[in-house]
């Protein structure tokens, strides 16, 4: 600014706006106005738009792009026969967008889905009625910076805590409910399905609950939908489509399932398993095979899974879970509920083990890469993790205790169920009020020594872990194969029944395969293609206690996790492989450590081994191998006494 003689008003000395030129010294900094005549203009450029990245093949050569409009109307028709009601001519009219966003414009162009599948199931009319007259948002792949801003809005419950997580609520169920779980018997499954936790359903009752559950979303103005993959073995990759009420459960899965890219997601296409997430919908109780207001029916003809009655989003990722254990085997590659990691020389450890075991924990090995922590296969090429994410327990959490865990709780990553202090929203670990099942899940590159992919070769070591309360296990033992079969089927640990005082009686829990109630098949099949995988490459069997020794519960101590982990480091680096073993009786195990009270020894040995023998009598009349040897020397690898 320059200031002339001229007087302006009131005698003040006028001001000159314009830039002096004479001496180049005189510069200001204004910048150009924004390009934009609104409000809602000057919004519109704070958001820019990926261009596409695919070219279409044989469309004015091979680098040209699909248009927008081509690939949004692709996405939007699959969506629409996913939601397609099987009573109706066509699919829901769906449009991409936030419902809120879309009332200040002019009403969308929809895409409707005509069908003509499964018509043998009912006779379709054609009227009109409120439902096929509105149409439904779709929030498709959103980010989980959008998914934060759809349930801090929309749903009650959802804050962000101090280290950036979203803290959510997941209702009145904060577990699983295994005994509302349903599976189809149909044709193609009632000679394959193990009965034990595969409760039965028929086609007709998972019609009425999928029709229910298709009705529910679509009555809604928005839904949420996530395209991704299960299994980071390319050739055995399984394409997954969750469809859900919830940004919770969208965010939820976007971290548990793996995560397409953008060229990935373009040519998606059709999805080989769909979830139908209507957990805030009741189911109708009058159902046939209806127990409850929750059920969770997997239909594995129809590749769909369906849930109403709850909204605890584990039982999304154990669904699928079980989908992977029916659809693998038929590919020749064994499912596991194992973690697994990998040395920096390529050796790669499986870890077996239920609740409470430190399967999680001794998986996750600042020495060692970290393949994944939870589900598993087991190919001909070697091992690779189903999940893009990780779902750890959060009861009790520290810094100090569990790290990586601790600095994986940022922003991304969903907490369930926790308590936080209401104004500093700093998260209380130890805090039960909700549920003792608190939980974060989160992308398995938030851990740092993340193996990406999460890919790697053939395992050198099996190990079985098993909390034993009573105290008569040892801290390790080396297992032959047959062994090896004996405790991977027998699946045991046992833990304290109470903390009331004078309750100090353990309780032993035998799931076979270390994961019962999600396996889809009888245990002695993945037990002999466990047996014929280990054979073939060499793999040893362990198995370790992480619970009691030198005294059951109460009398004996707890071995430190410290040692537990020089176990393990032991194992990793082939020492123990050379140690010299002798047999025990019973159990045919090396006790490191005598009790002081050797009558009390061997009562409660005797009694854990009865404890084994009754677990196992469901599994004497199924056979494994081609001439029954196998089974005759995993019958005698279990206790004598």
């Amino acid at each position: 600014m320059a200031v002339n003689g001229a007087s302006g008003r009131n005698g003040l000395p006028e001001i000159q706006t314009h830039e002096k030129k004479a001496d180049g010294i005189f510069h200001h900094d204004i910048t150009a106005p924004v390009n934009a005549q609104t409000i809602d203009e000057l919004h519109s450029l704070q958001k820019k738009k990926s261009a596409p990245t695919t070219p279409l093949d044989g469309i004015q050569g091979p680098f040209t792009a699909v248009s927008d409009d081509a690939r949004s109307k692709q996405q939007l028709q699959s969506i629409s026969a996913s939601l397609a009601s099987l009573t109706r001519e066509t699919g829901p009219k769906v449009v991409k967008g936030d419902p809120a966003a879309a009332r200040q414009s002019e009403t969308p162009r929809v895409v409707g889905h005509h069908h003509h599948h499964h018509q043998r199931h009912v006779s379709r009319t054609i009227n009109v009625t409120d439902s096929s007259l509105k149409f439904t948002h779709i929030l498709y792949n959103l980010s989980p910076a959008e998914l934060y801003e759809q349930a801090i809005k929309y749903e009650k419950g959802s804050f962000i805590t101090s280290s950036g997580a979203l803290a959510t609520l997941s209702g009145a169920k904060t577990g699983r409910s295994p005994k509302d779980k349903r599976v189809v018997r149909d044709e193609t499954t009632e000679h394959e399905l193990w009965g034990s936790p595969n409760i039965e359903m028929d086609e007709h009752a998972f019609m009425v609950n999928r029709e229910r559950a298709v009705d529910y979303l679509n009555s809604l103005d928005k839904v949420f939908v996530n395209d991704q993959f299960l299994n980071w073995d390319p050739e055995n990759r399984i394409k997954v489509r969750i469809v859900s009420a919830r940004a919770y459960h969208s965010l939820f899965m976007h971290n548990m399932c793996i995560r397409p890219t953008p060229e990935e997601l373009e040519d998606f296409g059709t999805p080989d398993f769909t979830i139908y997430n209507a957990g805030q919908f009741p189911c109708n109780r009058y159902t046939h095979y209806m127990t409850s207001s929750t059920s969770v029916d997997l239909n594995l003809s129809r590749r769909e899974m369906v849930i109403l009655g709850t909204q605890y989003a584990g039982e999304m990722k154990k669904g699928l879970f079980g989908v992977m254990h029916y659809l693998m085997p038929k590919r020749q590659i064994l499912s596991l509920h194992s973690g697994s990691n990998m040395g920096k020389d390529g050796d790669v450890a499986l870890f077996f083990g239920l609740s409470g075991t430190g399967k999680t924990t001794l998986s996750t090995d600042h020495n060692r890469y970290l393949i994944g922590d939870d589900e598993h296969c087991w190919s001909d090429k070697g091992v690779s993790n189903i999940e893009g994410g990780c779902y750890a327990k959060c009861i009790d959490l520290s810094r100090e205790k569990e790290p990586d865990i601790w600095n994986a709780i940022k922003f991304g990553t969903v907490l369930e169920n926790v308590v936080f202090e209401e104004h500093t929203r700093e998260v209380d670990y130890s805090d039960k009020s909700v549920t003792e099942n608190t939980r974060a899940a989160y992308p398995i590159e938030y851990i740092p020594n993340a193996k990406i992919p999460c890919v790697g070769p053939h395992p050198k070591n099996v190990i079985l872990l098993a909390c034993d309360a009573f105290g008569v296990l040892p801290p390790v033992s080396k297992l032959n194969l047959a062994q090896t079969m004996y405790h991977f089927i027998s699946g045991y640990t046992a833990l304290v029944a109470g903390t009331e005082e004078g309750i100090k009686e353990p309780q032993a829990t035998f799931s076979a395969c270390f994961g019962a109630a999600f396996i889809m098949l009888h245990p002695t099949k993945y037990a002999a293609m466990l047996a014929e995988k280990m054979q073939k490459h060499g793999a040893t069997g362990w198995l370790v206690n992480t619970g009691w020794s030198g005294g059951r519960y109460g009398s004996g101590s707890r071995i430190k996790l410290a040692y537990t982990r020089k176990i393990i480091d032991a194992i990793h680096s082939g020492s123990l492989l050379n140690a010299d073993y002798k047999k025990t009786e019973v159990f045919g195990l090396e006790i490191p450590t005598e009790w002081p009270d050797k009558k009390a020894y061997n009562e409660t040995l005797v009694k854990l081994a009865g404890l084994f023998k009754n677990n196992f009598e469901g599994f004497v009349s199924h056979k494994i191998g081609k001439d029954d040897k196998l089974t005759d020397e995993i019958l005698a690898a279990g206790p004598i006494f």
